[in-house]
């Protein structure tokens, strides 16, 4: 950073740089490494009173983050994208982002006179906080994929930002862009982890447990499901159809296997396997089963309601078998040297897997096994005991008897499916859109959040 002879330290603003380089190597999260910036080059006299930070994410549900900090208030995150194919809104193209973006300008800057008419829309809320001078930008992580970040730092100085001021930010903001990014690739790899192996599987194999052969054994419950009548829709429905019928399925009937205790393993087709770790005691064990079982009466309930929701569209109705068992399992690293898979396997895992497949012959959505059922409590209905293929010995199985499912379900009045994307965007999600989509302004018919861009 040239030196340019101004009040503000240069020594002081290089520890800040110092800060980042550090925070990178220690892995900070990217939270903690904006509050840190923004504080510190306060705590340096750099008269910033809001800054808004907003980054493109790779991520395979949500498009970005944002954060906003205020002087004396701190920081706070804004929310994340889920849909991709949503309509823009008018305001967004007035905003300085979208300005910079369609003229592919790096920085922006403007002095917030009271009296002046707005040129962007966010200026009359800066103007209400008593701003005097606006500066913004957007910084590319260079990767080609539409990912960066995108900011801007605001005062309400008398005067605006000096020279000496302008010129720390743009050298900071540079260093804060490396440091960012970092923590986003860190972030990065433990969402895709998370994502297409669970969370459990993720920690395991990030902290190291990597190598084929790399197993322990767990007791769980253990959850196997499957969708009903699934080849005659992959025939009948086109490609699109039968892929959003497939993610409404799940969406109804995986949901409540995936939190509570309970974790998705893996998607097997048109089926799943879910586990509910416990430990060997009898205390542990109940509550694993009775969550297991409480997830199962909500799955129930929310294929009722899609199946009512498809009715009204004169679609067939979904069905489905699961499968409830405790014991066992082998959890780790299975496959080619250099192509592995961490997942749940086993003799144990066979049997819920027999035990989902009797769920046709006995007419019921849901089997249990009397290992689940002595854990679970509850009211069941024993079906004598039943050869499971692959299996020596019979076992005792059992159905539920989930008397106000069932009447919802006869009845259509189960608790409607959540939808999978959000109600409305917050500036985060809307401004980083725009920027990774670069939608032309023709495209783009308006929208619903009031939020501004910033």
């Amino acid at each position: 950073m040239a030196k340019s002879g101004t009040e503000l330290s240069l020594v002081l603003i290089d520890k800040v740089e110092e800060w980042l380089e550090q925070a990178a190597l220690d892995g900070e999260d990217l939270k903690t490494i904006i509050n840190g910036t923004c504080e510190r080059l306060a705590a340096l006299g750099v008269p910033i009173d809001r800054v808004y930070l907003s980054f493109s994410m790779l991520h395979p549900l949500y498009d970005a983050l944002g954060f906003s900090w205020r002087r004396g208030e701190g920081l706070s995150v804004e929310g994340l994208t889920l849909p991709r194919n949503e309509e823009k809104p008018e305001r967004f193209l007035k905003s300085p982002f979208y300005f910079l973006l369609q003229n592919k300008l790096d920085h922006l800057r403007r002095r917030i006179e009271p009296d002046t008419p707005s040129e962007f829309p966010i200026f009359d809320d800066l103007k209400a906080m008593g701003a005097t001078d606006y500066l913004c930008f957007v910084q590319s992580f260079g990767d080609g994929q539409g990912r960066g970040m995108m900011g801007s730092w605001s005062t309400t100085r008398d005067g605006g930002f000096e020279e000496q001021a302008i010129e720390a930010l743009l050298y900071i903001q540079r260093k804060l862009a490396v440091t960012a990014k970092m923590a986003l690739l860190t972030k990065l790899a433990g969402n895709m982890m998370e994502t297409y192996v669970g969370a459990s599987a993720g920690e395991r194999v990030l902290s190291g447990q990597t190598r084929r052969g790399d197993v322990e054994t767990i007791r769980a419950v253990l959850v196997m499901a499957d969708m009903r009548g699934s080849t005659m829709m992959a025939e009948t429905l086109g490609r699109d159809d039968y892929t959003e019928t497939l993610n409404q399925f799940f969406d109804a009937i995986a949901e409540p296997f995936n939190r509570d205790g309970g974790e998705i393993l893996s998607f097997i087709g048109d089926g799943f396997l879910a586990v509910f770790p416990t430990e060997r005691h009898a205390k542990p064990t109940e509550i694993a089963a009775r969550r297991a079982t409480d997830a199962a009466r909500e799955a129930l309930q929310r294929v009722a309601a899609l199946n009512q929701e498809r009715a009204g569209q004169g679609l067939e109705p979904i069905g489905f078998g699961i499968g409830l068992h405790i014991g066992n399992v082998i959890f780790g690293n299975v496959g080619l040297a250099r192509r592995l898979t961490f997942s749940a396997f086993g003799a144990s895992v066979n049997e819920a897997q027999r035990l989902e497949a009797l769920t046709k012959t006995l007419g019921s959505p849901i089997v249990a096994s009397e290992a689940f059922v002595d854990y679970a409590g509850g009211a069941w209905k024993g079906h004598g005991e039943r050869e499971l293929a692959g299996l020596s010995e019979k076992i005792a199985v059992f159905t539920p008897v989930f008397e106000d499912a069932a009447e919802r379900q006869g009845a259509g009045e189960a608790a409607p499916v959540p939808a999978a994307g959000l109600e409305s965007h917050s500036e985060a999600e809307q401004i980083m859109m725009l920027f990774r989509d670069k939608t032309p302004p023709s495209a783009i018919r308006g929208g619903r959040s009031e939020r501004r861009a910033s």
